[in-house]
């Protein structure tokens, strides 16, 4: 690449700023190696509980791109954005998301459809060419290639989403993450616990699920991994419904864990649902 011929910033990576582990991969995967990709929320961190610090104001102040979710997801962010008073271009990646109401709010949590997922990809791209004109091609044919990849795991989760018998696709989730998913592929998701893990369920809520197990038998509950267990675990032991495993809503995991990127992390989860519906025991 000729270098005069480029802005001064090709000289070096693109620096981006990710709000979360999951927008983190997406970044990585468009942006392969010309792109240095920082996250805010790291690996197992909770997005909606967040405390910004003076070192994440620094990054964004020395960024050329912040891409974020949007639809109320980072709380936090104004704060952090007049303590940075960068001039970072921001990217709202579900840009163009139809949102789901939960409530009188909006669901963030778009990204747990994959056509959706391939939504967020290409904000992205779009956002790291007009960042980096001269790197355009690079992230236009990472995108192409991540974007398929991405296309052939929602025919994959829709194929194991067939193989559960219809009258068992409902379970119990630590709060209500998965409303995306459940409108993509069919599975009703219910939680004793909002959009946000902010949210605490009252004793009416608990009461009220519980009755709705044991009437419609609902055959598992799954626990998440950035969630309390010990509600999961009494609701179980209450209704006799099993507990099916962990799902990953609102974050990756590091490298050792079973959700290191995003694709990791849908096959584990529909892995993990299908483990435990698509059998009666």
């Amino acid at each position: 690449m000729s270098i005069g011929a480029a802005p001064a910033h090709a000289q070096g990576r693109l620096k981006v700023v990710a709000s979360f582990s999951i927008l983190g991969d997406f970044v990585s995967n468009v942006g392969g190696d010309r792109v240095e990709v920082t996250t805010l929320v790291g690996p197992d961190g909770d997005v909606h509980v967040y405390t910004p610090t003076p070192a994440d104001a620094r990054k964004i102040a020395d960024a050329r791109l912040l891409v974020v979710n949007g639809l109320g997801l980072e709380g936090w962010l104004p704060r952090l954005l007049q303590a940075a008073g960068g001039k970072a271009a921001i990217v709202t990646a579900t840009a163009g998301i139809a949102p789901l109401k939960a409530g009188s709010d909006a669901d963030p949590h778009a990204w747990q459809s994959v056509a959706n997922a391939e939504k967020y990809v290409a904000n992205i791209r779009d956002a790291l060419v007009a960042a980096d004109p001269a790197d355009a091609d690079v992230f236009r044919q990472n995108a192409h290639s991540y974007l398929a990849r991405l296309e052939a795991l929602d025919a994959e989760v829709r194929q194991a989403v067939g193989r559960i018998p219809p009258s068992r696709r409902k379970v119990i989730s630590t709060h209500d993450a998965f409303g995306y998913f459940a409108a993509r592929y069919g599975i009703e998701f219910i939680a004793p616990i909002g959009v946000s893990t902010e949210a605490e369920p009252s004793a009416r809520d608990i009461a009220k699920i519980i009755g709705q197990i044991k009437e419609e038998h609902i055959p598992a509950v799954f626990l998440e991994r950035i969630g309390d267990p010990r509600l999961m675990r009494r609701i179980s032991e209450e209704t006799g419904a099993r507990v099916g495993g962990t799902l990953y809503s609102d974050s990756l995991t590091d490298e050792k864990g079973d959700a290191p990127t995003y694709i990791d992390m849908v096959r584990h989860n529909i892995r993990t649902l299908t483990s435990a519906l698509a059998n009666p025991r």
